[in-house]
């Protein structure tokens, strides 16, 4: 069991050696799309990469039904094994959508030994939804 400080501490180390380790600028929050955004996730149980519509419903909708309709494509050409989920509860109760990719393999944030597996998963799948992003932004903004 980690204490709250060591947890933390961990954590940062993480992060600051997925930064050495693949040093480029990922779009994350710089979408240009309000409420739309890429996150990282990486904790004791799992790890994914996602695409997140953290608007209000009527904008959410909006954009849900841009990214279902290019849903073959990014399932065809990207990420063939992407989970579209229109109602994801976050775990602060917070509804949003959310199309995003699972590590299927255990791993956790306090476990070294499977950090290399996450960063490279980060990576791939990352590069591969940001490029996606790129090709169709001007649909899903549309």
């Amino acid at each position: 069991m980690f204490s709250k400080e060591e947890s933390r501490l961990l954590r940062q180390e993480f992060w600051i050696s997925f930064g050495k380790s693949f040093p480029r600028k990922w779009i994350l929050y710089n979408t240009k799309i309000k409420g739309l955004s890429f996150k990282f996730h990486f904790d004791t149980k799992t790890a994914l990469v996602a695409l997140d519509i953290e608007d209000d419903l009527e904008n959410r909708i909006k954009y849900w039904e841009k990214l279902e309709a290019l849903k073959s494509i990014l399932l065809d050409d990207f990420l063939p094994d992407a989970i579209f989920n229109e109602e994801y509860l976050l775990e602060n109760y917070k509804e949003i959508s959310r199309v995003y990719v699972p590590l299927e393999q255990k791993v956790s944030i306090h476990n070294k030994n499977t950090w290399r597996d996450v960063m490279e998963f980060f990576n791939e799948k990352m590069n591969l939804f940001e490029a996606f992003f790129e090709d169709y932004k001007d649909v899903i903004e549309g």
